[in-house]
């Protein structure tokens, strides 16, 4: 297989796993009401085997997202699932949030759609404000991106659109890939992969091939190494998921580097440090970056790869965990900590899986002992 062959397979897989569709657009209005009035959704008794998302709610109700069968709520009784026919916008579901009034949001290729507990809504991007950035601690964000936008903020009201500022990245990075520039791509290098705050509340963003943003609600800094753009060999790992650590450096979506902000004078730069020793040690035959991640209650840093299974940067020592049945391994899309400091991941092939403090097993194995702990 040639080389350029396996860069558009790998490009193609990655895309698969980040890009989300411009939600539609509509003058001034913020959200379309589906025309569902009473309770939604249908009682299920398994999961799909193919979750993206995995979130639990201020009430301890926890929430999955499929790639293609919409999403499902589970309270410890009643699993139960919602598609488009409920009012969904779409079934590929890449993001669960919750505002401050406990409305569930769910991002998907075709849009957002905002759930109060018994109907759906569609939100509508705003034409009243143009690239109005702002930091707000209740707003949320999303990477709906695609080729036409990189991301979009909503403050409770409005959906806005926003665009990252643009570099001239041929010039920055020093590099053309087949002898395509940036800005021959048909895509947009700015395709926004991850989303992620810091302990201050300030704004991560993780780019396709423009690198990664700082944005303090105020200014920009950007990240612009060669490791967080397209690879020599073509490949494109993107800044999918980004992690601070006890000693507040920043990991972008890799085990090569960390970074250290640093303010003088008001002034913000950073500073590249070495990440992980010996990395051929753990990745001989593959990539030394991490798809989904998370910080949790003890401040260590999880990490997961699409295959290799799961990665704890503990201090200096990297642990690792493979994610596997008896015939299968699970091809790992996220990993989430919930309310009660428990570790779930969710896969493309083999659905849901949780920790029980020594290995990974299958959400459906364990369920019941989870809940029981509540």
């Amino acid at each position: 297989m040639n080389r350029i062959f396996r860069t558009v397979i790998f490009i193609l897989i990655l895309s698969t796993i980040s890009s989300c569709a411009s939600p539609n657009k509509s003058a001034q209005n913020t959200t379309t009401q589906s025309s569902q009035k009473a309770a939604v959704g249908k009682s299920v008794t398994e999961l799909d085997e193919n979750i993206w998302v995995v979130y639990q709610d201020r009430t301890d109700k926890y929430w999955f997202g499929s790639n293609d069968s919409g999403a499902y709520s589970y309270d410890g009784e009643d699993l139960i699932q919602y598609t488009i026919d409920d009012g969904l916008i779409a079934n590929a579901m890449r993001g669960i949030e919750e505002d401050r009034l406990g409305n569930i949001y769910f991002e998907t290729p075709n849009g957002i759609s905002k759930y109060d507990g018994t109907t759906f809504e569609t939100l509508e991007v705003s034409q009243a404000n143009s690239n109005e950035w702002k930091l707000e601690p209740d707003d949320l964000w999303f990477n709906c991106n695609a080729s036409l936008n990189d991301l979009y903020r909503y403050d409770g009201h409005l959906l806005h659109e926003l665009t990252l500022p643009r570099i001239d990245l041929d010039s920055a990075f020093n590099t053309h890939v087949d002898g395509l520039s940036f800005k021959d791509r048909t895509y947009s290098p700015y395709a926004v992969f991850g989303i992620d705050k810091d302990t201050d509340g300030i704004l991560w963003i993780g780019t396709g091939e423009a690198g990664a943003y700082k944005y303090d609600g105020n200014t920009f800094l950007w990240f612009g190494e060669k490791e967080l753009t397209t690879l020599p060999d073509g490949r494109v790992p993107g800044v999918r998921s980004m992690l601070q650590d006890k000693e507040g450096n920043m990991w972008l979506s890799n085990f090569l580097s960390k970074y250290q902000v640093t303010t003088i004078d008001s002034v913000q730069s950073y500073k590249k440090l070495e990440g992980i020793g010996n990395l051929d040690d753990f990745f001989p035959e593959r990539l030394p970056y991490f798809n989904s991640g998370l910080s949790d209650q003890n401040g260590d840093l999880w990490m997961t790869t699409y295959t290799g299974g799961v990665w704890k940067l503990q201090g200096n020592k990297l642990l690792n965990w493979k994610v596997e049945t008896a015939t299968n391994e699970a091809l790992l899309v996220t990993i989430y900590e919930d309310n009660h400091g428990v570790i779930w991941l969710g896969s493309r092939n083999l659905g849901v899986f949780r920790f029980n403090g020594e290995e990974f097993v299958q959400f459906d194995k364990f369920a019941d002992e989870l809940f029981k702990q509540y």
